[in-house]
């Protein structure tokens, strides 16, 4: 299992063909993103956001949508927007190995933690992040203001 760069560190796309192969995985976690996926992607990844994949061979196996952050709270961070494996293919090493590779970007970037928020319903995801050393350090509120 290898983890490979979908876009540079400034969320440049330097691999079109994984981001394209990326989508339906990616839309196990967010069936939500609208139909034009790379132009939804390009724009989160204008706002700072970097992609990377799992890779079994050449098959994309899992996607991780993150970015870093300075907060009052925790310092510098490297934030999960998303990190999601083939429904069909989980337990096999690409969630660690995608959690392995944001370490080590977190770390070559100066970044103090690396943290992810989870879905309530997610137990299983849950799990997975204790066995990888996530505990649980702050509840999310969200309010929509539209």
């Amino acid at each position: 299992m290898k983890v490979e760069a979908v876009t540079d560190a400034k969320g440049a796309i330097v691999r079109p063909d994984l981001l394209a192969a990326a989508e339906g995985i990616h839309r196990q976690l967010r069936p939500h993103l609208p139909p034009d996926y790379r132009g939804r992607l390009e724009q989160v990844f204008a706002s700072g956001a970097e992609m990377a994949v799992a890779l079994d061979g050449e098959r994309v196996v899992g996607v991780t949508v993150f970015r870093v952050i300075e907060k009052t709270f925790s310092g510098r961070e490297l934030y999960c927007d998303d990190l999601v494996t083939d429904e069909a293919l989980r337990s096999k090493g690409a969630g660690k190995a995608m959690i392995a590779y944001m370490e080590s970007v977190a770390r070559a970037r100066g970044c103090d933690v690396l943290a992810l928020d989870s879905g309530c319903q997610r137990q299983q995801a849950h799990k997975f992040y204790f066995r990888e050393g996530l505990p649980i350090t702050a509840f999310h509120f969200q309010k929509s203001v539209r």
